[in-house]
């Protein structure tokens, strides 16, 4: 006798009398009766489970409990793996679930016309998918491929609240037991009728909270923002209630300045960096500018107006933008509001509206801000006219005569107080000093600022003081003229300095020198780092590229190069045809000295990567260089005859950075440092141990290093493997464990086949194999080669 599903249920829920009982089962066999049996247990608990449903949402108006809850009945309930809940918000039009991610509740979201739950999202109708999942097109399998799950059968079914308005859908995999049919379908249409009504409540007091605390953290961010007439602090408390307000990572807040039509800022979220400063036309921020428009992006790599060369310099990532003009008083747009990333999807209306609301409100702070800024930069610059001392003041009334002097004024021109106050201008600079007065002069009769630059003041005859002269009409709140102001810097030190070392050094390095004295240029012993680089093969470069093509290479190179010497405090010694010389310590001593020097090393092989870049781009072959890095004592100093004297560095160390240099050729490698350079570093982990090699003209064996901080995966693949095998095989070849050692180095290159020292290595090996070393073999290798 075969009970369908409607009479079983019919059975379970009204029960029958002991007649009809005994009749029913006295017509089944001992299988069906257990089949029946079985059968009715399940009808029986899943009818529990459509009330218990009711039982364990009704105690909680959150999303974050009742989701996990209500996944875990139907899982359960249906002897399914998995289930999925989502609820449609349509401000953004997305379906969207909460999930643990971790040890915090995290969010998923997407376009509620996608997939298999957007198709039952957007008809109402409940599907069961059988078979396999992967034949259907709606189906998105990568899910699966991150997860490493195996979906097989689907069943969704629509949320309906009371109005029977679809409100979001349920979703269950993988049925433990054959597939899904239309008694589960009904059974989990009935648990998500039981659980419409706490989402949807649950739903609406979590929109209702997010209003109260967005307005709430409105009113006290409004609060805060207008108690600061500080801009910088400002923008900053700006910028951080702006991202906190819209949950995102990151944001900036860009200024107008009208004087050079451009956008800037001082504040950016997660970037510690110099201001930012475009045109205010250029890029997103300055379409929003110009437009007076928000602008929201909802994928930033999908919008051509997009420019990744931030991300790409920042390692930041980028996904979704909203943009907010900032509109003053007037309707004048003062600024934009850059925010990226919000946390739980895209931006929405709602978040247009909430950031709109906030620039009005932070327009009037920065308006208030600015305007105190300009008042307080005028008053300080007026008060630091009077406390300047270390140019020379001289304050004239507007006759000419003076009145006022500080101390750097009579210092400079090695007069009293007493004997400047009180004449008149022309007589205390005549004669050879008479520019000083016609500089006067000419302010008076123009009525503008006179700057006279490098010229000479003779004093008593003999001595001769360089200064710069500025002289500037003083005038009252009127207009009118009531004096004049000369200031005198004295940059006779720095003059001589300056043409010493512009040439050869980066202005940071130059201004620390010329705070610690001149002596230095003297002649000094001193530990230094020497670094030398090289173009290889340059001859025929040189020949095929042709006079013009050669120098306007070599410039680019030199160009690219030198700014890297001289970002890491590097001193440029000289360039010798297309060789390089740079020396760290040379002028002032770091502790860091030999890690700069490594780094400039590594840096040049990163930069020679962009540089043959570009060479592609323009149709040409790319170059070669190589770097050698060597520290030790050396003799510094201005070398030379008195007519034409050179500031460097001699000694053998110099000779042995040129050494390692040329030795790049010999072991296939592009940075080698010696033994000192690597002790004196307190990086050391992207170095290897290359050789011991003797140096031509110095006795004892020199130990060399690789320098391999600038290789990528594809220029060393299998580093570590490689860099592993390597050290192990340079160990047992100094043991004079030959076969060991050689299959260690065949290793290195599985990992790495271009590695050259380890194929160098192979080749002792093998050598050594048929000719071992005499006992007293030092582990030096001498190499028929001019270093």
């Amino acid at each position: 006798m075969h009970i369908g599903p409607d009479k079983l249920r019919d059975i379970v829920e009204h029960p029958l009398s002991t007649l009809e009982t005994e009749a029913l089962l006295s017509g089944l066999n001992d299988a069906e009766k257990a089949q029946l049996f079985y059968r009715m247990a399940e009808l029986a608990r899943r009818s529990a489970a459509v009330a218990d449903v009711a039982n364990r949402v009704s105690d909680s108006l959150s999303l974050d409990v009742l989701f996990p809850r209500l996944m875990d009945v139907v899982s359960s309930t249906l002897n399914a793996d998995r289930s999925s809940l989502f609820l449609h918000d349509p401000e953004t039009g997305e379906l969207y679930s909460r999930v643990m991610q971790g040890n915090v509740m995290g969010e998923v979201r997407f376009p509620s016309n996608l997939g298999i739950a957007g198709s039952v999202f957007t008809r109402g109708e409940a599907e069961i998918i059988t078979a396999d999942a992967y034949d259907n097109e709606r189906f998105n399998q990568e899910v699966d491929k991150r997860t490493g799950y195996r979906t097989k059968n689907i069943l969704c079914v629509p949320i309906r609240n009371k109005n029977r308005e679809v409100i979001g859908v349920t979703q269950v995999l993988n049925k433990h037991a054959g597939d899904f049919d239309a008694e589960d379908r009904r059974l989990l249409e009935e648990l998500s009728q039981q659980a419409a009504a706490a989402l949807e409540n649950a739903r609406l007091f979590e929109k209702v909270d997010r209003q109260q605390r967005e307005e709430a953290m409105l009113l006290e961010v409004v609060s805060s923002i207008a108690s600061e007439i500080r801009l910088e602090p400002l923008l900053e408390k700006i910028l951080t209630a702006a991202t906190q307000l819209l949950d995102s990572e990151r944001g900036t807040l860009f200024l107008h300045d009208p004087k050079r039509n451009e956008l800037f800022s001082h504040v950016a979220g997660g970037i510690d960096s110099a201001q930012i400063r475009f045109p205010a036309s250029a890029g997103i921020a300055g379409e929003c500018f110009t437009t007076g428009t928000a602008i929201n992006i909802l994928d930033a790599y999908k919008d051509a107006r997009f420019n990744p060369q931030f991300d790409r310099s920042t390692g930041f990532r980028t996904r979704s933008m909203l943009c907010m003009p900032i509109v003053a008083r007037g309707g004048q747009v003062i600024g934009v509001m850059q925010i990226l990333n919000r946390r739980l999807g895209a931006f929405g209306p709602a978040d247009e509206r909430r950031l709109h609301a906030f620039c009005a409100e932070a327009a009037v702070a920065i308006q208030n801000a600015q305007l105190f800024e300009d008042i307080s930069a005028e008053r300080n610059y007026n008060e630091s006219i009077l406390r300047s001392m270390s140019n020379a003041v001289l304050t004239l009334d507007a006759d000419g005569v003076l009145r006022k002097v500080n101390e750097a004024a009579t210092r400079i021109l090695s007069r009293t107080e007493s004997q400047l106050v009180g004449h008149a201008l022309a007589d205390l600079f005549a004669g050879r000093n008479a520019w000083v007065a016609r500089s006067l002069d000419k302010v008076r009769a123009e009525g503008k600022t006179d700057i006279a630059v490098d010229t000479d003041l003779f004093l008593d005859g003999k001595q001769v003081v360089s200064v710069d002269l500025t002289t500037v009409p003083l005038v009252s709140m009127r207009d009118e003229p009531i004096g004049y102001m000369l200031m005198l810097e004295d940059i006779t030190r720095e003059k001589r300095l300056r043409g010493t070392l512009s040439r050869y050094m980066s202005k940071a390095v130059m201004d620390r020198l010329l705070e610690s004295g001149d002596a230095v240029l003297g002649g000094i012993s001193r530990e230094v780092s020497v670094l030398f680089s090289d173009i290889r093969g340059f001859t025929s470069i040189s020949e095929r590229l042709g006079a013009q093509e050669t120098v306007a290479l070599l410039n680019e190179y030199f160009t690219d190069m030198v700014d890297i010497v001289f970002a890491h405090q590097g001193v440029l010694d000289k360039y010798m045809g297309d060789m390089i010389m740079a020396v760290f310590g040379s002028v002032l001593q770091q502790d860091d000295d030999p890690d700069n020097a490594v780094t400039v090393g590594n840096q040049m092989m990163a930069g020679l990567r962009e540089l043959n870049n570009r060479l592609a781009a323009r149709g040409r072959q790319p170059i070669n260089i190589g770097v050698g890095i060597s520290t030790g004592q050396v003799v510094a100093g201005n070398i030379g005859s008195p007519k034409r004297l050179e500031y460097t560095v001699i000694g053998n160390r110099v000779n042995i950075a040129h050494r390692l240099e040329d030795a790049n050729k010999y072991y296939g490698t592009s940075v080698l440092i010696c033994s000192q350079t690597y002790e004196r570093m307190k990086e050391r982990a992207q170095t290897r141990e290359i050789d011991l090699i003797r140096v031509r003209g110095m006795e004892t064996p020199v130990a060399i290093y690789e320098a391999m901080g600038h290789h990528t995966e594809k220029s060393c693949p299998h580093r570590e493997t490689m860099v592993g095998a390597f050290k192990e095989g340079l160990s047992r070849f100094r043991r004079r464990e030959w076969d060991g050692a050689g299959q260690c180095f065949e290793e290195a290159l599985a990992a790495n086949p271009q590695d050259g020292p380890s194929r160098i290595y192979a080749e002792r090996c093998g050598i050594f194999q048929r000719r071992p070393p005499p006992a007293d073999w030092d582990g030096v290798w001498s190499v028929q080669s001019k270093y």
